[in-house]
């Protein structure tokens, strides 16, 4: 496999306009296509290029709607909904952060709802503008069906991802963004990709037993959700903030997103900024966040969550992304 190197406007620009090809919007492709190269600067390619023909199979295939646009649903005070409107969501996610930045300064907290939504991409990236503003970012999603219900055989949450962003005051924030099944579905996606075999206890085929086919675990398969009955529980907590509070699909409703034919999968996020000036104040907050720190890391071997991620994207934006060639041919071939 031949590996190429793009700088990441050249990156942007290409998968914009296979976007735009498949029939998206210039607004969502843009929104979409920015957020898919800042995956790759982040160093999470499972988030990033390789999911520019799976988006566009999405708006080929209808399962996204390339001419939508957001819409606000409810407002309220701190809270507010949006309706997605079965589009990519990225342009939906910041306009959610705009809304819970601007919120969490009038009331100190905002809540922002999305719904009729798909896949959107890395959480912690969404919560970067939050911590940037000197708040706490909280992130949550559903997803179509990959964890059963503890004691149950049967997918019935999604991975269900969630992040945090915690501002610092000198230095990058510390960025916490795991979803709660033992490994991303990116990552079998790619295994897909690639014909390869997946590890013993990632994944359990249709009838409930551990597989190392990675068609078997992404088409009627399950995952390992982290932690046991712990994990299967955060699952359902988080199911629950994403559809119920936002009128959205559970993850039974939802079609698998690696599936060519399926529904629109109307699942829901939502997303949270916190003030600290409105509890023990920016100075307290911050110097409460450095001891935390510094004690982490005075125990030798301790990195910093999202440490990698900001090395990463500040070596990238210098040398080039790193690309698959076959990858970037199909996407060429897309463009």
């Amino acid at each position: 496999m031949n590996i190429m190197k793009k700088k990441p406007g050249e990156l942007q620009l290409l998968a914009e306009n296979a976007l735009k090809k498949a029939g998206a919007n210039p607004v969502m492709a843009e929104a979409a296509a920015k957020h898919l190269v800042r995956a790759e600067e982040h160093g999470l390619p499972t988030h990033g290029m390789s999911r520019v023909p799976f988006y566009c199979g999405f708006l080929k295939n209808g399962r996204a709607d390339g001419a939508a646009r957001p819409k606000m649903a409810s407002d309220k005070a701190a809270v507010c909904l949006i309706d997605n409107r079965d589009g990519l969501p990225y342009e939906s996610s910041a306009w959610a952060i705009e809304e819970v930045i601007q919120r969490a300064r009038r009331n100190g907290i905002g809540f922002a709802g999305v719904t009729n939504s798909a896949h959107v991409g890395v959480l912690g990236i969404h919560l970067l503008p939050v911590a940037a503003a000197g708040m706490v970012g909280v992130a949550f999603t559903n997803s179509p069906a990959a964890i059963p219900a503890w004691g149950g055989r049967k997918a019935l949450f999604g991975t269900n991802p969630v992040a945090f962003a915690f501002p610092r005051k000198n230095g990058d924030p510390l960025v916490i963004d795991l979803a709660l099944t033992t490994v991303v579905r990116g990552k079998i996606m790619l295994a897909m990709q690639k014909g390869e075999k997946i590890p013993e206890g990632w994944a359990m085929d249709r009838n409930g037993k551990p597989t190392t086919d990675p068609k078997e675990a992404l088409e009627g398969g399950s995952l390992f959700p982290i932690g046991g009955a712990k994990g299967a529980m955060l699952a359902l907590a988080f199911e629950l903030i994403c559809a119920a509070l936002t009128g959205a699909a559970i993850g039974t409703e939802a079609d698998s997103f690696f599936s060519d034919k399926g529904n629109k999968p109307k699942i829901g996020h939502a997303f949270l900024a916190i003030d600290p000036g409105a509890l023990a104040g920016h100075d307290r907050y911050f110097e409460r966040v450095e001891t935390v720190v510094t004690t982490m890391l005075a125990d030798e071997g301790v990195r910093l969550p999202g440490s990698r991620r900001f090395a990463s994207e500040k070596k990238l934006r210098g040398e080039g992304i790193e690309i698959a060639d076959d990858l970037l041919k199909k996407i060429e071939a897309l463009a």
